[in-house]
This record gives C-alpha cells, sequence and structure tokens, in this order.
C-alpha cells in the first residue's frame, strides 16, 4: 500500500470511529469542558454508564481520547490533533452543514 493509500484508509477509519451521534457528543463536551471525568459525562448525556464506557472504549482505542487517572477517578481528554481541529468545523454556526 503506498502513501496515499494509507493516509485515505487511516482518514476513513478516523471518520468512521467519530461517526457515532454519542461519540461526537462525548468529542465535542470534552472540547468544550475537557478533562472530563464517567460521572459528568453520564450525567450531562443522560446515557448508561456502560453504554458510555463502551464508546470511550473505542476512542480510546483509536487514540482519539486518552484517559489520566486522578484517585479514583478517571478523566478523559482529547489526544488527536486531527480531531481537535475537525469537531469545531463541524459545530461552527458558518458551516454549511
Amino acid at each position: 500500500m503506498d502513501k496515499e493509500q494509507q493516509m485515505l484508509e487511516e482518514a476513513a477509519e478516523l471518520l468512521r470511529t467519530i461517526s457515532h451521534p454519542a461519540r461526537l457528543c462525548i468529542i465535542k463536551r470534552l472540547l468544550d469542558e475537557e478533562p472530563c471525568n464517567v460521572t459528568y459525562l453520564q450525567n450531562c448525556m443522560g446515557l448508561p454508564q456502560s453504554t458510555l464506557s463502551t464508546h470511550l472504549q473505542k476512542l480510546r482505542s483509536a487514540n482519539i481520547v486518552t484517559a489520566k487517572r486522578n484517585g479514583l477517578e478517571v478523566f478523559y481528554v482529547i489526544h488527536n490533533e486531527k480531531v481537535k481541529q475537525l469537531i469545531p468545523i463541524l459545530f461552527s454556526h458558518e458551516s454549511i452543514l
């Protein structure tokens, strides 16, 4: 696979990972108020803890978010620079979407 094809595959995989509405919401919340713990995300999103944890694990596996432990709490932050640039564009008022 050449370099361009590899870049296309990586971009497609990133978009597949973030394309779920719950994962987009998690990412947007983290960009607005990072770091956040699971309890905060669960309360503001209204998702069951197990569902939220599943989505966070998918984001962690894709290196989109990282987790930092502080005592018993785990706080999440956005790790992927491309996501940090892309998400504000998707949700901007000037967006054509």
